[in-house]
């Protein structure tokens, strides 16, 4: 009667192979277990040990900036390996991971393979076994594990079954890693939402209620947080302050330093103060604060309604549109608020002048940031000064409201698929009577 089962393969051979298998198995369910990424690295890790009987093992995978980085050094008995840099030939391990040729030697000491390298020699390493980590065609990092006492201990059989686990644990780390990232993701989008209602509470969320007067107000951040602000102040007095800023940069950066504008802003306007003072001591505060090099440009008007007179400081700000009713000359037209100083946040000593409008019934201002004039569309077209005139002067005769709904739709249509390029915040005040 044969020894040798129907594979073919004779029967010790079968039943080695068929214990392997079984190994492989048992090993891809342990690395699969769990979801935890740093959990994944360790068990394979302290599994790679055991089964190759090795003193230590480290492993190092690929950071998102294409380094090889320890993720985790083990030795027997599952201890910590502290400095792991300092334990092992790197040398070796980079060329593993970069060629996805394992190595195997039985006395590194010995090896001529290993002649030029002074870490070999220095940490008397012996027996040597390290094999890549791949996934598909992409290169994860490799995996090194060896003896510094005994030599031999690796065998080919054993290089085979270490590619083999490499495999496999190849696929659970990379899985595990995804799942991280999704869970950084989902929390990332959690703590941007919650700052976008952070800072969005630190907008009006009503507009002001002045006999003869209306106000409306748009914001519109490009990401979950912007660096665009706009505000109505009750000053003591009894005047209406109001501002529109925007800050040079986007994201969070943009949006803590624009929190930090409105409170030094509303902290500066001391009814004792002129406007332009008033903006001269915010400039002094953000300039004192701003480390990072940003900076915010700023229009703060002062409204008096009972004298119908606005009294205004531009900041290095987009010129707002200032529309005078009448059909005489200088009526009927759009003119520009130039600026009357720098941004705030760049010059301490900046100096800041003010300027006064009367205001009839019919007229009306269009604060805005640059959102709206350099607005794209999908042919990386902007909106600009343009559009943005023509379309306030086609609803001239319209409610404050209407004037801001139709520049909205007007951007919207222009800039239709295309993703917002920036922060878009309009403020629209007219006096009706």
């Amino acid at each position: 009667m044969s020894d040798t089962p129907s594979s073919g393969l004779p029967a010790s051979e079968s039943r080695e192979t068929s214990e392997r298998l079984a190994l492989l198995y048992a090993l891809s369910q342990t690395f699969n277990s769990s979801i935890d990424l740093d959990e994944v690295l360790n068990r394979v890790m302290d599994e790679v040990i055991v089964i190759t009987r090795a003193e230590r093992g480290f492993m190092m995978l690929y950071d998102e900036n294409g380094h090889l980085t320890f993720s985790v050094a083990r030795g027997m008995d599952q201890h910590i390996i502290h400095d792991p840099q300092f334990q092992i030939s790197l040398s070796v391990v980079e060329k593993v991971a970069r060629s996805g040729q394992a190595v195997i030697a039985s006395d590194a000491q010995l090896d001529p393979r290993f002649n030029m390298s002074q870490s070999v020699r220095l940490l008397g390493l012996r027996s040597i076994l390290c094999v890549p980590l791949r996934l598909k065609e992409r290169s994860l990092g490799a995996i090194f594990v060896d003896h510094r006492v005994q030599a031999g201990i690796f065998a080919q059989a054993d290089l085979d079954l270490l590619n083999a686990v490499a495999n496999s644990a190849a696929t659970a780390i990379e899985n595990a890693r995804l799942y991280k990232i999704a869970v950084e993701k989902t929390r990332l989008e959690h703590e941007l939402q919650m700052a976008r209602q952070v800072q969005a509470s630190l907008l009006p969320t009503e507009t002001p209620q002045l006999p003869g007067w209306e106000f409306v107000a748009h914001w519109m951040p490009a990401r979950q947080v912007a660096g665009d602000y706009f505000d109505f102040i009750l000053e003591p007095n009894g005047q209406l302050g109001m501002v529109v800023a925007d800050v040079s940069d986007k994201g969070m950066p943009a949006a803590l330093f624009m929190a930090l504008t409105r409170s030094i802003v509303r902290a500066s306007l001391d009814a004792m103060l002129s406007p332009r003072e008033r903006i001269q001591r915010a400039n002094r505060l953000i300039c004192a604060d701003a480390q990072s090099g940003m900076f915010v440009t700023l229009f703060y008007a002062c409204l008096d309604a009972t004298r119908n007179q606005l009294t205004y400081v531009n900041g290095g700000h987009n010129p707002p549109l200032f529309f005078r009713m009448g059909k005489r000359a200088g009526q009927g037209a759009l003119s520009r608020l130039a600026r009357t100083g720098m941004a705030l946040g760049v010059d301490a000593e900046a100096s800041y002048e003010e300027r006064t409008l009367d205001l009839n019934p019919g007229d009306f201002l269009v604060l805005y940031t640059d959102g709206v004039t350099d607005a794209l569309n999908a042919n990386g077209q902007s909106f600009d000064m343009d559009r943005l005139e023509r379309v306030a002067l086609e609803n001239r005769d319209r409610s404050a409201a209407e004037i801001s709904a139709a520049l909205e739709n007007a951007i919207q249509v222009f800039i239709g698929d295309a993703p917002l390029f920036d922060d878009i915040t309009l403020l629209i005040a007219r006096r009706t009577i």
